[in-house]
């Protein structure tokens, strides 16, 4: 049965928050987030469809989002928490693999679809099958009681996890047998786990989190739920604990099948039933030293009726299965028939979980029959074979009923990257005599198991199940990386050599596939019949892979390796395979495509296509029957040229790369395969797939790290750069200007586009991949580790160096010859989507500065025009020179272009001293330039730079813009600055002053308030922005101190009014946070003052995800952007008070939910954070928002914590609530510890009850 192998889950955590702002219920209030800018722009209606992470039973919910109907992300996250059933309401938004959460409103795109969640974890959904699936008490039949089905086949098949109708389901207490509760899961209850949850908090009168079967295998989901025993153990956040959760006469079926609906007395029948039922289990330990345990023993019993469920072995008076003693037990099964065999085990749970049995008597009490099981085995993981669960078949006439067999699994873990898993998988065999159990697979004849493209082989012992006919295997979700891609599993019983094949090919994972962690897998007991599903399944992958090669219009090369050869077509006709790369005659078009029929025409010869006739290769006229060729491709990624017109006649040729006939040499002198390869892959401004496997490629997560497990989608899009011939760089196309690089011993994508992203192409011959080669770093090649992470490596002729390239979009040759680097861009007419919304973006976050002047200028096209295409950057160095990366952006009155990247093929030669370095970019439409910022990143050996003057020349209107400089760009001479901002020279002076902004720092007075990591800040006013800026040199001696004002000082072009801030501080670990008060910034130049209040930690965490940047607009522009709880209130907001007590260790690491009871219903969990973002520290007081709408009356809270961290124990003195609105206002009295360890050490939360005048306080059960 399937709820045997409800293997434990894991629960995630859910994410806390420091957000002083929550919002978890439902508002239709637009709430003003300080995040977004106060510049408005016109915004079309855009119609979006919402998806439930993980639920594709969800139908969808569609939304219309402008700026009347939201105005802020947080609003659209509080009216999605109304209309998606999620625990804690949507809190999270991302792409519909999961891969992008969003963040802003300006990223969500028109007609897509997107999925919620409430928390930073995303099960992706098949949005096809969301989209177009019924729900499945909408599409099933209900089982009449009148109806009689003449055969099984008559009998409708229904999914597993689809309910038929309305069942029962008994709902234990966890460690509390005696506290149940029968439920139906109707379709109101079970719209989805999450709701199932919250339903049973209500039911079972305590906070319900996490599901167990009976015998402590979690149950993890609605489906495992609908297809249990019928029995389940309702847990909060403690583990299991065992107990005799007896189910038996709670769930009688009201009708078995096959049996018509009767109506019985009550009498002497049934009291027979009910007491033949009843067995009394001896169960002896071995009397040598140790053979006892502290772990739980179970006892499962078998039947010719059914099975019981796992029954935990409990007594009254103190220790059992202790060394030489008889444990004797009564236990209640109902009628299960006669017994056939018996299990028995343990959970390895105590200080010393080993037990060896003796043996086991049971007798039926109301027959007095008894059956002895001579045991005489080590359940133990350390002894023998290391089963701590154990099967025995029935004696009868002292011999016994069944054999014991053990059978040999066979478990192939797929060759995908990141295929296999640490995680602990359990395995269940079911036949016609019965099943094994859930069985932990922990011993293999393999030092670690289940690593990608293994094959581990186990032995499983139990009494003889007859034919096999299906599996459950799964995992529990633990440890890193645990998804695990199964291929297949085969399973020989000895007794009958008769072998099972379960054909899988697919993941238990999370997060790939449909998100299945457990499989459900039927025999098929011709064990080539699956090889061969195997093969055509792998044939057909191949194909789907290297279809795109056979394009029209593509040229190919075909290789031979038993040759060494190209295949090549000479002017007299005549098919060889010994020719060289380069050779012009190996070259072929693909004129024809239908499918894999394809027509290959020679490209230096337009009027020969490769033809097979009379059993050889030839040249031919195009378009004959005899040119046209069918490509067969095989596993191993090698093609077979067929002739259409005469079926199984190919192109085979010897070793001497001459057309052969199949029949004229021994089979290892001829070959038939042949590598493909197309010209033209890395053209500039191609756009590629690397792929890592048939179905996986090389990928740019959110954190900046690559894996070549990623799917082969626009995720794993790369632009190629051609720097020279052989040398690229790579750009992701949904991440621009993030590179592939090689650095410091790490491969990622967070290049800038330097010289540590410039690869050389490596042609694998012998499997029609490349490598890529560092040039900075020579010998250093993109490689892969088992887990599909990227990292340097050596290179050796192992696939974790091998990519095979599919082009989706072909690029051109470099204009004019030139090496063609990222800086440079491209014209306007190839521009990609995401280059077009970058440009969008830039213009709409710098406004035009010349506003008085842009009228004059639009009656001038040549002017407004003036930046677009190519331009000459000179760059003139003083008398110290740098080697280092120089970078520049330019700054028009309409946009912005950059970084670029100011660098040749040999750097080195690069700014020396007293040099003149030239340089060719291509700018977008920005409109007027006014300004440029130049800098260097200060690496290398000689960081230091003293640069002149910068100059550019408009190639085509041969304008020139000056900008003079006359500054040392260095850590340790001048100001420290290794950037500077230049404006535009006209008519002997800049057309904007430069600016020395100051800018003091304020760091709170909370403990551990200051930081020793970087912090960075960025300055936005009515002209752009500064660029991000080290906070390098401070008057302080030590930077960024508890209590303490840091002065810098920032120069730039005048930014006129400032506007914003943004602040940056990168740190991993805690203890290194931040937390800032304030940012002032003083004009010298006009005396003004603008003040940045922050008052938070950075990092901080924001629906879920970690955020190092912050940003914080000028005070007197906070009615647009108000801070924190200062915003305007919401029908329904609440102020919520937190006061932690000033004891020692008062404070806590877990993370922080409330409950708010009102007449009509409750708000259900509402995160408020957690103690490791600096929240509910000693003596201290939190506020936070959160929104209360049609509770009702309030009566009573619940507040308590996840028990996570270090050290979560709290102690809590009071709690405040205050209605935003109307100004009510409970104060309510805690003065308590919410800790296991404190108190009665059961509870991690407390019911507080309102106290109002006219009637008494709700009482609490705590």
């Amino acid at each position: 049965m399937l709820e045997e192998l409800q293997v434990s889950l894991k629960m995630s955590e859910t994410p806390s928050t420091t957000l002083s702002v929550v919002h978890l219920t439902s508002s239709e209030g637009q709430v003003h987030s300080p995040r977004h800018s106060n510049v408005t722009h016109p915004v079309v209606a855009k119609r979006i469809s919402f998806y439930k992470s993980g639920d594709p039973q969800f139908g969808g919910v569609k939304v219309v989002v402008n700026p009347r109907s939201f105005k802020t992300f947080d609003a659209l996250l509080d009216n999605l928490s109304r209309k998606v059933p999620l625990p804690f309401g949507v809190r999270n938004i991302s792409t519909p693999r999961g891969r992008h959460s969003i963040t802003r409103l300006e990223e969500l795109e028109d007609g897509e679809s997107y999925l919620c969640s409430h928390n930073r974890k995303v099960l992706p959904v098949d949005l096809d099958k969301a989209r177009r699936r019924p729900r499945p008490w909408l599409s099933s039949r209900s089982i009449s009681t009148h109806v009689h089905l003449s055969s099984a086949a008559a009998v409708p098949t229904t999914a597993p996890g689809m309910l038929r109708a309305p069942r029962r389901l008994v709902v234990f207490r966890n460690g509390d047998p005696k506290t149940r509760r029968v439920v139906l899961l109707s379709r109101r209850v079970t719209q989805s786990f999450e709701a199932f949850l919250q339903y049973l908090t209500q039911v079972m009168q305590c906070p319900v989190a996490k599901l167990y079967a009976t015998d402590g295998r979690k149950v993890p989901s609605l489906q495992a739920v609908i297809l249990s025993s019928g029995a389940v153990v309702a847990a909060g956040r403690e583990p299991f604990k065992p107990g005799n959760y007896d189910i038996q006469k709670y769930l009688l079926p009201a009708k078995l099948p096959g049996i018509s609906h009767r109506v019985h007395r009550k009498g002497k029948a049934t009291l027979e039933k009910r007491k033949s039922g009843n067995w009394k289990v001896s169960v002896t330990t071995s009397d040598f030293p140790n053979a006892g345990t502290s772990s739980q023993v179970y006892i499962v019993l078998y039947g010719q009726c059914r099975s019981s469920v796992p029954i935990y072995l409990y007594g009254r008076d103190g220790a059992r299965f202790q060394d030489g003693h008889e444990d004797i037990f009564t236990i209640t099964v109902g009628d299960i028939g006669k017994p056939f065999k018996i299990r028995i085990g343990h959970t390895n749970s105590g200080y010393s979980p080993s037990w060896h049995c003796k043996g086991i008597e049971l007798q039926n009490m109301n027959s007095g029959e008894k059956f002895y099981i001579p045991v005489q085995q080590w359940l133990a993981q350390e002894q023998e074979d290391g089963e701590i669960c154990r099967e025995f078949p029935i004696l009868s006439k002292g011999q016994p009923v069944l054999p014991v067999t053990k059978y040999e699994v066979y478990i192939t873990t797929g060759e995908l990257w990141n295929a296999g898993t640490v995680a602990n998988v359990y395995l269940s065999v079911y036949g016609e005599k019965g099943d094994t159990g859930s069985r932990k697979l922990s011993r293999s004849k393999s030092a670690l198991m289940f690593l990608r493209g293994q094959i581990d082989t186990f032995f499983l012992e139990a009494v003889n199940l007859g034919n096999l006919c299906k599996i459950v295997i799964g995992h529990d979700g633990l440890g890193p990386g645990n998804g695990w891609f199964l291929e297949d599993i085969v399973i020989r019983d000895p007794t009958t050599n008769n072998e099972y094949a379960f054909f899988c090919h697919r993941w238990l994972d999370e997060g790939e596939d449909d998100g299945k962690i457990v499989r459900e897998m039927y025999a098929r007991d011709n064990t080539i019949f699956s090889v061969r599903k195997k093969l055509e399944l792998k044939i057909k992958e191949t194909w789907a892979a290297e279809s795109w090669k056979f394009m029209k219009g593509n040229t190919l090369q075909f290789y031979s390796k038993l040759t060494g050869g190209f295949v090549r077509l000479h002017p007299d006709g005549t098919v060889d395979a010994v020719g060289e790369q380069t050779d012009r005659y190996g070259l072929f078009d693909v004129i024809f495509n239908k499918g894999n029929l394809c027509i290959f025409q020679s490209h230096e010869m337009r009027h020969l296509s490769l033809a097979l006739d009379n059993g050889g290769a030839a040249g031919m006229a195009s378009g004959g029957a005899l040119t046209e060729l069918r490509v067969l491709y095989q596993p191993n990624r090698c093609a077979l040229l067929e002739s259409a017109l005469c079926p199984g006649h190919t192109l085979v040729v010897d070793r001497h790369g001459k057309v052969a006939d199949e029949s004229s040499a021994g089979y290892a002198e001829l070959s038939k395969e042949f590598l493909v390869f197309v010209k033209g892959v890395f053209l500039n401004s191609a756009v590629v797939i690397l792929a890592t496997s048939l179905c996986q490629a090389l990928c740019l997560q959110s954190d900046g790290t690559c894996t070549g497990a990623g799917n082969q989608s626009e995720q794993s899009h790369w632009r190629v750069h051609r720097v020279s011939s052989g040398i690229c760089m790579f750009e992701s196309v949904k991440n621009a200007r993030m590179y592939l690089r090689i650095k410091d011993g790490h491969c990622n994508g967070t290049g800038t586009g330097d010289t540590d992203c410039h690869f050389k192409i490596k042609r694998n011959l012998e499997n029609a991949s490349i490598s890529l080669e560092s040039l900075k770093s020579p010998g250093l090649f993109v490689g892969l580790q088992p887990d599909g992470q990227a990292k340097p490596v050596i290179y050796t002729k192992d696939e974790n160096v091998c990519f095979y390239p599919r082009v989706i979009q072909f690029g051109r040759e470099n204009p004019m010859g030139m090496s063609a680097t990222p800086s440079q861009g491209e014209d306007k007419m190839h521009l990609s989507k995401h280059q077009k919304e970058t440009l969008l973006e830039s213009k709409a976050r710098h406004p035009s500065p010349l506003s008085s002047e842009k009228e004059s200028r639009h009656s001038h096209s040549t002017e407004t025009l003036l930046s677009e295409g190519e331009w000459k950057v000179l760059v003139v160095t003083g008398d110290t020179g740098t080697q280092a990366n120089v970078t520049l952006w330019v700054y028009g009155d309409e946009g912005v272009t950059g970084p670029i990247s100011l660098t040749k093929d040999s750097p080195e030669q690069l700014f020396l001293p007293g040099q003149k370095d030239e340089f060719q970019v291509v700018l977008s439409s920005i409109g007027e330039i006014y300004k440029i910022r130049i800098g260097h990143d200060g690496t290398s050996g000689q960081p230091e730079w003293s640069l002149q003057r910068v100059t550019m020349e408009h190639m085509k209107s041969k304008k020139t813009l000056n900008f003079v400089a006359n500054v040392w760009l260095s850590r340790n001479q001048a100001d420290g600055d290794i950037v500077c901002e230049l404006p535009v020279m006209k008519e002997g002076g800049p057309v904007f002053p430069l600016v020395r902004y100051h800018v003091d720092v304020y760091t709170g007075q909370l403990k551990q308030a200051g930081t020793e990591s970087e912090v960075s800040l960025c300055l936005y006013g009515e002209r752009g922005d500064s660029g991000l800026r080290l906070l390098h040199r401070s008057n302080m001696p030590v930077r960024f101190q508890r209590g303490q004002i840091d002065a810098f000082q920032i120069e730039a072009v005048s930014l006129g009014n400032l506007q914003k801030v943004l602040l940056h501080c990168e740190a991993s670990d805690k203890a290194q946070y931040w937390y800032c008060e304030k940012v002032i910034v003083k004009d010298p130049g006009t005396a003004s003052e603008s003040i940045f209040t922050c008052e938070r930690w950075i990092p901080f965490m924001s629906q879920g995800s970690m955020h190092s940047e912050i940003e914080l607009y000028c005070q007197e522009m906070q009615i647009n952007h108000p801070p924190k709880i200062q915003e305007e209130a919401n029908d329904g907001d609440w102020k919520v008070t937190v006061v932690t007590g000033d004891l020692e260790n008062a404070g806590t690491t877990a993370t922080v939910s409330l409950c708010v009871y009102g007449e009509a219903r409750c708000s259900g969990p509402i995160i408020l954070g957690s103690g490791k973002h600096h929240l509910f520290n000693p003596n201290s007081a939190d506020i936070f928002k959160i929104n209360l709408k049609d509770i009702g009356e309030i009566s009573k809270i619940h507040i308590g914590h996840d028990n996570g961290g270090e050290d979560p124990g709290w102690y809590v003195e009071e709690v405040t609530l205050e209605n935003m609105a109307t100004r009510e206002r409970f104060l309510l009295t805690v003065d308590s510890w919410i800790s296991d360890r404190e108190n009665d050490g059961q509870y991690t939360w407390k019911e507080v009850p309102i106290i109002r005048s006219h009637r008494g306080p709700l009482l609490g059960i705590m």
